[in-house]
């Protein structure tokens, strides 16, 4: 049976080593190079990282990026999307179920058509839905891309990235015993405090998946980014991924320069990396994957 059970991994192990694997190591070792369009391996050490080091524009885009990831999730992915998982779940099943689907409409999207919907809402003409809103108002048009474009990339994103925290947020408050809560009422507690100290304790790991997930997520995520606002004006809203990407692949002045976008790269993955284990220690991941002190006959 174990013989068996190692042959049907086999695929597995093959697809994860073809596509996860070597591609990691490949840009881990590109990260020395000077690779550029020639694609000629040409070790240069710790070169890239030098350059790095005198780049003026890498403060800004670690700025960037902690101000991208920390009120992206904060306020939408594990934010907003608890507020979403907890009225879903008190209003009336149907209608909660339609809401949860429209809200997921975005997600099942092609990125690309995400966006375009994002290019109108803050459109700089009046044609703009904001726009056309505050000219009613008898306000002029606002270019919200050139004045507020950390905000725009942060709701676009948020918005999105919002329906997974719901969902999982609402599977876990679905599966609490619903005596919990009807002793907690018959105690005198209202909605909110059963909120506090019936639900939000019982959904403590799910609401730790969520948060370290959707961190590791949007240090990796820029395509939203790119097609909104494209990571200006000035590198205003140009977070570490994306920086990385058009370093690589000629996004600035043409220029291909694969060594330097793997050793940009090769530093997300450290501070994700980092990230991963403070994570770790902080929601003593370690004690949810021990051993159950209790045996269930």
């Amino acid at each position: 049976m174990r013989r068996l059970a190692l042959y049907l991994l086999i695929p597995f192990v093959l697809i994860v080593v073809s596509f996860y694997a070597v591609p990691a190591v490949l840009t881990g070792g590109m990260a020395f190079t000077d690779m550029d369009h020639r694609l000629l391996w040409d070790f240069i050490g710790i070169g890239n990282f030098q350059h790095m080091a005198r780049d003026f524009l890498l403060p800004r885009i670690l700025k960037n990026t902690v101000i991208y990831v920390i009120a992206t999730l904060s306020i939408f992915n594990v934010g907003l999307a608890l507020v979403l998982a907890l009225v879903t779940s008190a209003v009336k099943r149907p209608v909660g179920i339609f809401f949860r689907t429209l809200w997921l409409l975005p997600r099942f999207s092609p990125p690309i058509v995400y966006g375009v919907i994002w290019l109108w809402i803050i459109d700089p003409t009046r044609l703009g839905f904001l726009n056309s809103i505050i000219g009613l108002l008898g306000f002029n048009e606002v270019e919200w891309a050139l004045y507020y474009p950390m905000a725009v990339i942060v709701i676009a994103n948020g918005l999105i990235g919002a329906s997974l925290g719901m969902i999982i947020f609402y599977a876990a408050i679905q599966a609490i015993p619903q005596d919990h809560q009807w002793m907690a009422q018959v105690d005198g507690a209202n909605w909110l405090q059963s909120v506090r100290y019936i639900i939000i304790p019982q959904i403590y790991w799910p609401l730790t998946f969520v948060t370290a997930f959707q961190t590791l997520s949007l240090l990796g995520s820029f395509e939203y980014i790119m097609i909104i606002t494209g990571g200006g004006p000035f590198f205003a809203s140009t977070p570490w991924s994306l920086y990385s990407y058009l370093t690589a692949l000629g996004g600035y002045f043409g220029v291909f320069r694969f060594g330097l976008g793997s050793a940009i790269v090769l530093v997300l993955v450290i501070i994700a990396g980092g990230a991963s284990l403070f994570y770790w220690k902080l929601f003593r991941v370690k004690r949810m994957m021990s051993v159950p002190k209790i045996e269930v006959l």
